[in-house]
């Protein structure tokens, strides 16, 4: 794994620019203006149209972003990617694209807070239906599918419930039913995860996790591996007739994303591009303290259960070897006595930071069921299944011993 980390650091690294900076930079420049100027009326229409690649309004398109864009592309693999706003607009821009009223999601309820939401109640304002089913059950999964299902949707990793579903099975029921898989892969970032190698069609992630290099920036990425045949799909079949597998790509880029306006800042890329630096260092460093914590945890004083992907003990440790390789990340959930126990140990920690985000550089902890979930109403606390005695701790680039003894401290 260390050599494949070598390479994808090689090819962020030594990446060309579309277009040679006039002085020579080699870092691209942040291009914060919000218009471009042609030489020609001629010149201006083939650009508006899309025919001559150059850019027009930093809403559409920006040189800065298309070079991060262009980034990531080359080390996720994937064939088209676009930069936006935040994790959640790439979300909310990917369904737009692809649902229609009368249309259904199929999907978990074991799904971030915001995405629960977006998909359980700002998208039924809209016609569009989310069917909530155990994702790690490939039957039931299969028996929820019907003609109007536009999606299915996981993610790679549960947040918090650190659950992992087969990829690949879910792939070939989605596919068999004409419907593509779509993946938020935050969790674990490239080269750990290939997507395209386990049957996903799109990916959806939040670049202010790993990619951002410190929680710099608020920033989101659809990466389109333009592997799913769009003639079959109802919203995109149309111009898949002359599109092809590029449908999806076509609709996003050309209307989907002008007419919301979520197009990336240029300030955004140039942060998260120094970000894509240093991140297989810093996934490395994270996930490697990560799992040392996982293991003292599991015999820590008062600690009932640890979820780690990356343990030996843990349910899904052998389909996570497969899917995400030795380290599934650097986020762990532990649980204590109950909610009480588990605001006394926050409120003493001196190394780890009370705060939300996940994949910062410092390590942060967070009582998911009363912030991420705390506005939800009883019933739908119920359906998202959080425990009240659940802890989730992202691990950052602190020393091991420090951020033990932190805990240890916490506990007594």
């Amino acid at each position: 794994m260390k050599e494949e980390q070598k390479d994808v650091s090689t090819v962020i690294l030594n990446q060309r620019f579309h277009l040679k900076d006039v002085h020579g930079s080699i870092s691209m420049p942040v291009y914060a203006g919000a218009a471009f100027e042609f030489d020609t009326a001629e010149a201006m229409e083939q650009a508006f149209l899309g025919k001559s690649g150059m850019h027009t309004y930093s809403r559409i398109s920006n040189p800065t972003v298309e070079a991060f864009e262009e980034r990531v592309k080359q080390i996720s693999g994937a064939e088209h990617v676009l930069a936006v706003a935040s994790g959640m607009a790439a979300i909310s821009d990917t369904f737009l694209n692809i649902a229609y009223a009368g249309s259904n999601i199929v999907t978990t309820s074991h799904l971030f807070g915001n995405t629960f939401s977006l998909f359980y109640i700002t998208l039924k304002a809209f016609g569009v239906e989310v069917r909530f089913c155990d994702m790690l059950n490939p039957a039931e999964v299969d028996a929820t599918i019907d003609d109007n299902t536009c999606a299915v949707f996981t993610e790679i990793i549960t947040n918090p419930h650190m659950e992992v579903a087969d990829l690949k099975a879910l792939s070939e029921i989605a596919h068999k039913k004409n419907v593509p898989l779509i993946a938020d892969s935050t969790l674990v970032t490239w080269p750990q995860f290939n997507g395209n190698r386990l049957g996903v069609d799109i990916e959806v992630v939040s670049s202010t996790k790993y990619v951002s290099g410190g929680a710099t920036s608020i920033g989101g990425l659809i990466l389109d591996h333009q592997t799913f045949d769009w003639s079959k799909s109802p919203r995109l079949g149309e111009l898949a007739k002359t599109t092809g597998k590029t449908a999806f790509t076509v609709k996003l880029r050309g209307e989907i994303s002008r007419n919301l306006g979520a197009y990336m800042a240029p300030q955004t890329a140039h942060l998260q591009s120094l970000g894509l630096e240093t991140l297989a260092l810093r996934f490395e460093r994270s996930s490697h303290t990560c799992k040392k914590l996982a293991e003292f945890l599991q015999t820590a004083p008062g600690v009932q259960n640890v979820n780690y992907n990356g343990l030996p003990t843990d349910r899904f440790y052998k389909l996570s070897c497969e899917q995400f390789g030795e380290y599934p990340g650097s986020m762990l959930t532990f649980a204590l006595k109950d909610q009480t126990a588990c605001f006394q140990l926050m409120n003493k920690l001196q190394v780890i930071r009370r705060a939300t985000n996940i994949y910062d550089n410092k390590s942060l902890i967070i009582h998911p069921l009363s912030t991420i979930y705390g506005t939800l109403s009883d019933e739908l606390k119920k359906m998202v299944c959080v425990p009240a005695n659940m802890l989730r701790l992202s691990v950052g680039l602190e020393n091991f011993e420090d951020l033990k003894a932190d805990i240890l401290q916490a506990m007594k």
